[in-house]
């Protein structure tokens, strides 16, 4: 795992995509911001904030990455909508992934980063809930430069 400076090392990661929802014709675009803080040498905890284009409201996931062992690791996402749910995650040399199963709730999903030769990652996700909602995610997350400006909200 320790080949990735994504999620496994402190810092801020930008990233920008496609959201597309299987109730909605259209793409929408999206921004985010990933805020990473190392508390400790066995957990990680990541803000992540999420600005859908033409939207004003910014969306925020609360995760925290602990119990690692060999290429897993337990990750626990806490948001408004889900409350606090517990996953299951791995990571590869090119690959971080993870994936929630929550029968009780209705609620499955995963997202898949693949790291790129110049440190960028692609990704995607796809979330399902009981009432076959689908939500597909594809983008991409960096590091910024020193230089580069966030993103006009």
């Amino acid at each position: 795992m320790n080949n990735h400076l994504f999620i496994f090392s402190p810092g801020s990661w930008n990233g920008e995509g496609e959201i597309r929802l299987n109730m909605v014709e259209e793409e929408l675009g999206f921004y985010t911001r990933w805020n990473i803080m190392q508390v400790d040498s066995s957990r990680i905890e990541c803000i992540q904030e999420i600005q859908v284009k033409g939207l004003s409201d910014i969306m925020f996931n609360q995760f925290s990455f602990f119990d690692f062992a060999q290429s897993n690791f337990t990750i626990e996402l806490e948001n408004q909508a889900l409350g606090k749910i517990q996953g299951t995650g791995l990571s590869t040399d090119k690959v971080i992934a993870w994936e929630f199963r929550i029968p009780d709730i209705g609620f499955e999903g995963f997202e898949f980063y693949e790291k790129d030769s110049d440190g960028t990652y692609f990704m995607r996700a796809e979330y399902a809930t009981r009432d076959q909602f689908r939500t597909l995610i594809q983008g991409k997350v960096w590091q910024p430069s020193k230089t580069e400006e966030p993103k006009k909200r």
